[in-house]
Formats: structure tokens, C-alpha cells, sequence
């Protein structure tokens, strides 16, 4: 015959607390008008409620601070921090008392306790405590574990644990476009929305570049020699709102000048993202290395240096190209032509060499040209023949001018 043996209660009872601020106090405001039967009587017990604001007793505001009265929320970013506390039950002393506190995650597990050293003794009524804190860097479910050992006066060794299981949700949603330009730059509009159900006191949005780039943000405008944010005087984002953030990254001298190495860079940056919410709570998210396109630009790249944006009906006017060897192997022996339109004409000799090119160099071309036709115009008919493989490039719409006549720039 089997006889149950009654389960032995543990000395030592284990509690455990998250530690946030506390928030403000709102009530529901509850009036009518004075023609109505209760009069004034509503008004009155609002207006002598000590948790209303003198003077806005009809709106949902409160000077007084409340205690969380639930587990709360825990977004990414955010530090979670835990109230540990171990205390001695019974009447009889309780030795090498060790408490363990890990945090498991859906990859990883976690020690988060600030000793792990055992305690000698605990007497009854005494109790230890500690305080936990961790930043946390993923979403989904966490489990805080929590164990205690401990030895008795008789000897016994007893251990228990509890488990605390809570989710970890997102707090932004994060968007991200490249656009890249013909001159090497790189632009990065990243929109970032407020998904939590509380506002965000942005603090700081910043692009951290790669090695080979710098950035300029261009999230501010230069007003009376003071830089003035874009968004105004206010940087909160309301919940479910949407901000749009602009960088513009350039390639450092070192590397600007070596064109097959930024061609198939696409490693751009990461994301700094630092909010506070409600009173002062902090949170910081960083992105993972951003990464563009890398845009195609064959084997000969043809940019533009310099253009006038404004030139005279029939005149001469100057531009500088850039003529980039994209190949990072074959060497070109290149010759020029130009192609006149129904618009724009060139001027100088068409078929002329070029020379040769070797791989991932450029060389820099000042040509000359002139529009017969008034308004905004295109410029086309640059032809690159590459005599070693016999191929032509073809290079059209490759910038455009403002056309007017001698008369009306003088005015200006």
C-alpha cells in the first residue's frame, strides 16, 4: 500500500516586481447642464475633487500620481528592470542562501543577477533583496526565471523557482528608401511611425555611416543663422503618427576616387533611434546595416561636373564631364563624338581620341555647346566608342538647362 507524503512548504517565500514609473492620475469628468435636475451639484464634486485641476475640472487631467497596477507593457529599446526579494517565512535560521535570476529569450538565455555568490545566513524575518536591469534587444515572449537554494537547520538542501512570462512588443516601424544620385550621392529617407498607444518625446534620430561615407542631415533649415528643425519646436510623435527623416551620404576623397569600389558598395549605415515616454522613461533602438541597390552603371560612366543652370539663347555655353572607367580589369582606348539635336549644338571636333583609360580611373572633359531653341532643354548626343571591343556607349538626357534670351537675363 502506497502512502502520499505531504509536500514540504518551502521556508522562504520569493517575490518579484517590475519596477516603472508611475503615471497620471485621470478621472472621467461626469456634468450636465444647470437647467438639468442635479443642477450644479456635479460641478461642485468635481470642482472639491482633490485629483482634478483647478480651473480645467471638465477635462481629463490630473496633478496626482498613480501606481502601475498591472504588469504594463515592455517595448523594444526599453530597460526592464525587476524588484528581487527573498524573504524568511519561518522562526528558524536558513543558511547558504543562493538567488539566481536569468532571462530567456527565444535565442539566448541570460544571467541578470548582480551576484552570484551565496549568502551565509538569513534570520526569520529578514529578507534579501535585489534589483535587475537589462536593455532589451529582441521581441516575442521573455521568461524572467527565478531560483532560490537554501539549507536548512537540519541540513536539508531545498530549492524552488518561479517562472514570469511577458511580451516583448515593437515600438516603431521603421521604413527605409535609397535614392542614388549621379554624382556618387546617396540619399536615405527613412520614416519612422509611432506604433505604441502613448506619444514619444523624439530625442534623437541620427544615420550612422559606413567607413567609406560621410552624411549631412538635411532634417533642419538655416533661419537667421539659427538651424531650425523641420519639425518645429516640438519633437513629439503622437501615437500611430508618421515622421520622415532625409540624409544625404557622400563618398569620402579616399574612396570617391575610386569608382569600382563605390559602385558595388551597399553597405550604407545604421539607424540611431533615442525616444523617452511618459515621465522620462528611455529607449534606444539601433537598425541593422542598411543596404541599397547598388546602381548599374556598365562598363563607361559618363557624370557631370559642372553646368550652368541658366545659359543665353545662341551663346556658348561650358560644361565639365567626368568620364569614369567602371571595369576593374580591361584597360579602353576611347573616342569622343558629338551628336547635335534639334535644341543643342556642340562645338569643337566630334571623333577625336581620348586615349587610353585604365581600370577604375576617370579623366575630366571640358566641352562646349549651345542651344538654338528658348525653354527648358535637354542635353544629349554624347557617344564613347571603346576601339579595343569595338562597342559604342550612348549618352543622352544627361542634364538639362534653363534656355533664355540675352534680353530677359540682363534684366535680371
Amino acid at each position: 500500500m502506497e502512502v502520499n507524503t505531504p509536500k514540504q512548504e518551502h521556508l522562504l517565500a520569493l517575490k518579484v516586481m517590475r519596477l516603472t514609473k508611475p503615471t497620471l492620475f485621470t478621472n472621467i469628468p461626469v456634468t450636465c447642464e444647470e437647467k438639468d435636475l442635479p443642477g450644479d451639484l456635479f460641478n461642485q464634486l468635481m470642482r472639491d475633487d482633490p485629483s482634478t485641476v483647478n480651473g480645467a475640472e471638465n477635462l481629463m487631467l490630473g496633478e496626482m500620481l498613480t501606481l502601475p497596477q498591472n504588469f504594463g507593457n515592455i517595448f523594444l529599446g526599453e530597460t526592464f528592470s525587476s524588484y528581487i526579494s527573498v524573504h524568511n517565512d519561518s522562526s528558524q535560521v536558513v543558511k547558504d542562501i543562493l538567488v539566481k535570476a536569468d532571462l530567456q529569450t527565444s535565442s539566448q538565455r541570460l544571467n541578470l543577477s548582480a551576484s552570484n555568490a551565496a549568502v551565509a545566513e538569513l534570520k526569520p524575518d529578514c529578507c534579501i533583496d535585489d534589483v535587475i536591469h537589462h536593455e532589451v534587444k529582441e521581441i516575442g515572449t521573455h521568461i524572467l526565471v527565478c531560483a532560490v537554494s537554501y539549507t536548512t537547520q537540519s541540513g536539508e538542501k531545498m530549492y524552488f523557482r518561479k517562472f514570469f512570462k511577458f511580451q516583448v512588443l515593437k515600438p516603431l516601424d521603421v521604413k527605409t528608401k535609397f535614392y542614388n544620385a549621379e554624382t556618387d550621392e546617396v540619399f536615405l529617407e527613412a520614416q519612422i511611425q509611432n506604433i505604441t498607444n502613448s506619444p514619444m518625446f523624439m530625442e534623437k534620430v541620427s544615420l550612422e555611416p559606413s567607413i567609406m561615407y560621410n552624411v549631412a542631415e538635411l532634417n533642419s533649415v538655416n533661419q537667421i543663422g539659427e538651424s531650425t528643425s523641420t519639425f518645429g519646436s516640438r519633437a513629439y510623435l503622437q501615437p500611430m503618427d508618421t515622421r520622415q527623416y532625409l540624409y544625404c551620404l557622400k563618398p569620402k576623397k579616399e574612396f570617391a576616387e575610386k569608382a569600382g569600389i563605390i559602385k558595388g558598395v551597399t553597405v550604407i549605415g545604421k539607424l540611431d533611434i533615442v525616444w523617452k515616454t511618459n515621465l522620462g522613461e528611455r529607449g534606444r533602438l539601433q537598425t541593422s546595416q542598411l543596404q541599397r541597390m547598388a546602381p548599374g552603371y556598365g562598363d563607361v560612366r559618363l557624370s557631370l561636373e559642372a553646368i550652368p543652370d541658366t545659359v543665353n539663347l545662341e551663346e556658348p555655353f561650358h560644361i565639365t564631364c567626368k568620364i569614369t572607367n567602371c571595369s576593374s580589369e580591361r584597360t579602353m582606348d576611347l573616342v569622343l563624338e558629338m551628336c547635335n539635336t534639334n535644341s543643342i549644338h556642340w562645338c569643337g571636333i566630334s571623333g577625336r581620341q581620348l586615349g587610353k583609360l585604365h581600370p577604375s580611373s576617370s579623366l575630366c572633359l571640358a566641352l562646349t555647346l549651345l542651344s538654338s531653341v528658348q525653354g527648358l532643354q535637354s542635353v544629349s548626343g554624347l557617344r564613347l566608342t571603346d576601339t579595343f571591343l569595338k562597342r559604342t556607349y550612348e549618352y543622352d538626357d544627361i542634364a538639362q538647362v534653363c534656355v533664355v534670351s540675352s534680353a530677359i537675363k540682363m534684366e535680371n
